[in-house]
């Protein structure tokens, strides 16, 4: 029997600090709530918008596989590792922190804002070598699909990570529909709608409403309107 927790955007945490306008999905920083610390092995999913020229200072982390989606302009990464790249929209990175890294985000452009989600796993293997991986995505394998963007394995599509999780982008079109099934059994699906509006097994999910499903092995999306969304199959242990 599938068992569902609906996560809608208003219910999120969010901090405006002026530079950066976060929405949490998770306990985050100042925002705590005991209802709402982790969904399997997903710890943080933040929806975050950095303003013109600001950024995030040097930081660092741990043990956290950490996956960079942006979703307007674009994210200048200098890290640790030597790594100084530019994410940009329609690209999709990974950290794989390990035994320590630490990192700096910032919004190289003066005159427009950048909006991105940043999302950690816990990983399945501690202390590893600290690793760096950004591709650039075909947006088209989008349409009306499940384009895989993340997975566990080195040689399949989009980044990899030391965890069981497979994460698809999808762009449907008005009252397209879909069926998608779990690659790992015990592994549980959320959804985030980044925008449009769409059926989740019959449940309405609006723009940045997100959803979790567990104890099932598929699940259907069809989109009431044109609508984009992000789905990430993840060990609920």
């Amino acid at each position: 029997m599938a068992h569902s927790v609906l996560h809608k955007s208003n219910t999120r945490g969010h901090a405006n600090h002026g530079w950066l306008n976060a929405y949490h999905s998770f306990s985050f920083a100042s925002w705590h709530n005991p209802e709402r610390v982790q969904f399997g092995v997903l710890r943080v999913l933040n929806d975050d918008t950095v303003a013109a020229g600001m950024g995030f200072g040097t930081h660092p982390h741990d043990n956290m596989e950490i996956i960079t989606i942006p979703l307007e302009g674009d994210l200048a990464h200098k890290d640790s590792m030597g790594n100084a790249e530019t994410i940009r929209t329609g690209d999709v990175q990974v950290m794989s922190a390990g035994t320590g890294v630490e990192h700096s985000e910032f919004n190289p452009n003066n005159d427009k804002q950048t909006k991105l989600f940043q999302i950690w796993l816990f990983p399945k293997i501690r202390n590893v070598v600290p690793r760096y991986q950004q591709i650039t995505l075909n947006k088209s394998l989008e349409k009306n699909n499940f384009s895989q963007i993340l997975s566990p394995n080195k040689e399949d599509d989009g980044v990899w990570i030391y965890q069981d999780a497979w994460f698809y982008l999808s762009d449907f079109d008005k009252d397209f529909s879909k069926k998608l099934s779990l690659k790992k059994e015990g592994n549980g699906f959320y959804i985030m709608n980044i925008e449009g509006e769409i059926t989740v097994n019959s449940e309405i999910l609006e723009k940045r409403d997100a959803i979790g499903i567990w104890d099932t092995l598929n699940i259907e999306i069809k989109a009431i309107t044109n609508s984009k969304f992000l789905i990430m199959e993840i060990p609920m242990k």
